[in-house]
């Protein structure tokens, strides 16, 4: 598996990652956007953004990179990045098919993507992923299944994608929603001829909402790599917005929430890695000081009572604006 090089690399940064939801489009749901990007969003002014926070990343211990075919051109960004970076490596590139990028490069589009878990999905966007990234994808993973979504019992697409890891690329899937629970097991089910079909999953768990914590400790134990994202909410829980227990908590530590908030799920043991979901320089570096955040008990108590029920998070995030 890729991520067996992270599991030897001696960066205290090793187990945070880079997602790229954030830069590789103009448009996305993240509070305080528009302070963070200003006016120019142009597929240049976005390409050499994501540029830097790639070289800065890499400068500083981070080795996994995490992209989507909806992230509008976020494949791209970090494949001509790679192509200008022939030093580097020792990277895990992992990225998501199961979504269409809609929004053709505006923030104010009705759609900005759209879902499609079936077969043919799968063949168009792979090809449009291997034209991009070639042979340095590692991971590939179904973008946001649901208990509901048709990749859990679609045997052909089931059949397509053990091929796909017959050949070396790693399988795995991502979920959201109040029932990501339930996706998660039920992924853990998936067999193609007696064997387990995914080795990682990618869900949504932070200081607000924490649900999916024990089937992601199965999924742990089942042999398969975690992924958190989402774990700043979306920007919920960075200043000025995060909740005022957050605040003391980091006020204590001297750090950013961002970095207590980071901590918190670094702090799982099930956790192979985190995702930063910074949209600067400045961001990435604060969120990088969670690998040395030291919580308490008491602070960790503290912590505790953010979590909201999962249904109240998501309409929360379901209401968040596209800016």
């Amino acid at each position: 598996m890729p991520f067996a090089r992270l599991a030897s690399a001696t960066t205290p940064t090793c187990h945070i990652g880079l997602g790229l939801a954030a830069v590789g489009r103009p448009g996305y749901i993240n509070v305080g956007r528009d302070r963070d990007l200003g006016a120019d969003r142009s597929v240049n002014a976005l390409r050499t953004r994501t540029h830097e926070l790639l070289d800065a990343a890499y400068a500083q211990g981070v080795r996994y990179f995490d992209a989507a075919r909806s992230y509008g051109r976020a494949e791209e960004f970090l494949a001509d990045w790679l192509k200008v970076r022939p030093d580097v490596d020792d990277i895990v590139v992992g990225s998501k098919w199961g979504y269409t990028y809609t929004a053709e490069w505006t923030t104010d589009a009705e759609r900005h993507e759209v879902k499609d878990h079936s077969l043919a999905a799968y063949e168009r966007q792979r090809a449009e992923t291997d034209e991009v990234l070639g042979d340095r994808l590692d991971l590939y993973q179904i973008h946001s299944v649901t208990p509901d979504s048709p990749a859990l019992t679609d045997k052909e697409l089931h059949a397509r994608l053990a091929e796909a890891a017959a050949q070396g690329l790693t399988v795995g899937f991502s979920t959201s929603g109040p029932a990501q629970a339930d996706a998660i097991r039920a992924a853990l089910a998936v067999t193609v001829d007696g064997e387990p079909l995914f080795r990682t999953v990618q869900s949504t768990y932070n200081a607000l909402e924490t649900s999916a914590g024990p089937a992601l400790a199965e999924a742990h134990d089942a042999g398969l790599t975690v992924i958190v994202k989402e774990g700043m909410a979306n920007g919920r829980l960075a200043e000025p917005y995060a909740p005022d227990a957050l605040k003391t908590v980091a006020g204590q530590t001297s750090l950013g929430c961002d970095a207590v908030a980071l901590a918190l799920i670094l702090r799982r043991p099930w956790v192979g890695v985190v995702l930063s979901g910074a949209a600067t320089a400045t961001q990435l570096a604060s969120n990088l000081h969670a690998a040395v955040v030291d919580l308490d008990d008491d602070q960790l108590d503290r912590l505790a009572t953010l979590a909201e029920t999962p249904q109240t998070y998501w309409e929360r995030r379901r209401g968040l604006p596209w800016h």
